[in-house]
Formats: structure tokens, sequence, C-alpha cells
């Protein structure tokens, strides 16, 4: 799904970053592949304690430690493990994919209206912001976690669009998650699913005169 989802119902005035995946590099193997060395063994380990379900009820807001102790209480053989996942995060987010972060300040520099909308846990978002501070450039960021309201779901496009006095139908999303493009395109937005930033760089040129 690398093509807009809809016909662009009026220019695009709005332009809506992504962060992780899109403008940073996320991956929690990277630090577990020291901690936990047999590929097998890790893989379990993601599959049934440290879930992407887990982990996304932080950027739905739930605090680190709530989330620690519901995991130790079921695995407490894991706990040393259970808590590196926060302690060793900064090692996840090991670094920013720059040719995304060039086109994004680029649209700024041409004074184009660009914002950002993530999931992400309030308190990792900030050291994040402190590790790469491209993220402080933009006019705003909407983070999940700090108003308990998650992507794909409407009503964090809703509350984004208003929180920022965007258009929705002047909006272009990029994210390389197709459900969030599709929650942005049942919201009203443009949206453009990320697999490049070549691709991007085209994406942008045909929709948004870039």
């Amino acid at each position: 799904m690398s093509e807009t989802n809809r016909p662009a119902a009026q220019p695009v005035r709005h332009i809506v970053f992504d962060i992780g995946k899109v403008l940073i590099h996320y991956d929690p193997n990277i630090p577990y592949s020291r901690l936990i060395p047999d590929e097998a063994e890790r893989e379990a380990f993601f599959a049934n304690v440290c879930t992407h379900e887990w982990n996304l009820e932080q950027d739905r807001g739930r605090n680190w430690d709530e989330a620690e102790a519901l995991l130790i209480a079921e695995h407490p053989d894991k706990e040393d493990l259970i808590r590196a996942f926060r302690l060793h995060w900064h090692e996840m987010v090991s670094h920013a994919y720059h040719d995304s972060v060039d086109i994004m300040l680029d649209l700024i520099q041409q004074g184009r209206d660009v914002t950002m909308l993530t999931n992400f846990a309030a308190d990792t978002f900030k050291q994040a912001q402190e590790m790469f501070p491209f993220l402080k450039v933009p006019r705003g960021v909407t983070v999940s976690g700090e108003i308990g309201m998650i992507k794909p779901d409407r009503e964090i496009y809703d509350t984004h669009a208003k929180s920022f006095g965007l258009d929705p139908e002047a909006c272009l999303f990029i994210d390389d998650s197709e459900k969030n493009v599709e929650g942005a395109v049942a919201a009203g937005w443009q949206a453009v699913h990320f697999t490049g930033a070549a691709k991007l760089r085209e994406d942008l040129a045909r929709l948004a005169g870039f």
C-alpha cells in the first residue's frame, strides 16, 4: 500500500509524520540479542513475555512500574529480563533515518506545516527527543502515551487535527504501518505507506508538490 489511499480531496497543506521506523530506527532485538543470545529463546521471550501487545499498552499510557509488575507476577523467573526492556530501551532506538529526517527538515525549511503523530510511551518519547533533537523541530507532536489514545483508533487522528488546527482533508499522513495509514484514511486524511525515503520523495512530489 505505497500509494495514497484516496484521491486528494484538496491540496495538501499539512504533513504529519509518524516517528518509529520512519524517522528513527526501533528494534528490541538490539539489546536482547546480547541478553538472550539464543535466537529461539529470544523469539519465545518476545512472543510470550515482553510481547508487542504488552509494549503497546505503554504507548497507550500505562506506566512502566505497572507494566513490569504485571509481567513479573506472571513470570517471576524472568524479572531481570523484563526490567531490561525499559532499562535498555535507548539501545532499541539505535539511529536516525537521516534521509527521511532530511526530507522532514527540508519541508519545514520550505515553510510547510509539519507535525508528528506517534505511538510512543510518554517518558521514552522525552528521552528520544534528547537523543534525536530533530524531534523538537516540527510545529508539534501528539504522543499517544501522553493522551491515552493510540493509532489506528479514529480518536487520535481527530485529536491531533483539532489540537493543531488541521483540516483533515488537507492532511498527508506518513506511517510505516498499513493499519495506521488505513486509520488515517478512515479519519478523512490523505495518507501514504512509508517504505523508504526514495518512495516518500515520489509521494510528496505527486501529492504535495515537494
